[in-house]
């Protein structure tokens, strides 16, 4: 498998990325800068896959899902029927390797993974299709309750 796999998250002061499922600010300037990085491609005949657990599929509001101009993978044990603009994958694994499977190999640019859970950002950054790791600062401690797993040092070097 060939693909690059990248992460992208936002993090607070105290390491927090969540509470009760959501994030735990309303930044506009993240969301604006979240959309670019995830729906922008350099190849117009191209677009970029979103991988997200369950959860963070069900925190998007219902307005906004699927996620426009994107592929949308969610990630469930579950046999969900979220509709034909969403692929429904059981691991991290089956999803990276059905986005390069007919009929999607070749049309996709970028892959970031995001979640609201540490499992899933945990396996993603140990993966070893992960590629690069996106991580914003929010200059602010939050109350959460959920919190972004050690990033492996040895694996990436950070690049501001």
């Amino acid at each position: 498998m060939s693909v690059k796999l990248n992460v992208i998250v936002a993090v607070s002061e105290n390491m927090g990325i969540g509470i009760n499922g959501e994030l735990p600010w309303r930044l506009k300037k993240e969301m604006a800068y979240f959309k670019r990085m995830t729906k922008c491609t350099n190849d117009s005949s191209k677009q970029n896959a979103v991988i997200m657990g369950r959860k963070t599929w069900e925190s998007i509001p219902g307005k906004n899902r699927p996620l426009d101009g994107r592929i949308n993978v969610v990630l469930s044990r579950q046999n969900l029927m979220l509709g034909p603009n969403v692929l429904v994958c059981n691991s991290l694994n089956s999803a990276l390797h059905r986005l390069q499977e007919p009929p999607l190999a070749g049309t996709i640019e970028f892959i970031p993974a995001l979640s609201s859970t540490s499992f899933l950002l945990q396996e993603a950054m140990t993966s070893p299709h992960c590629f690069r790791i996106y991580l914003t600062k929010v200059l602010k401690a939050f109350k959460c309750d959920t919190f972004l797993p050690e990033v492996p040092g040895n694996t990436f070097r950070l690049v501001r």
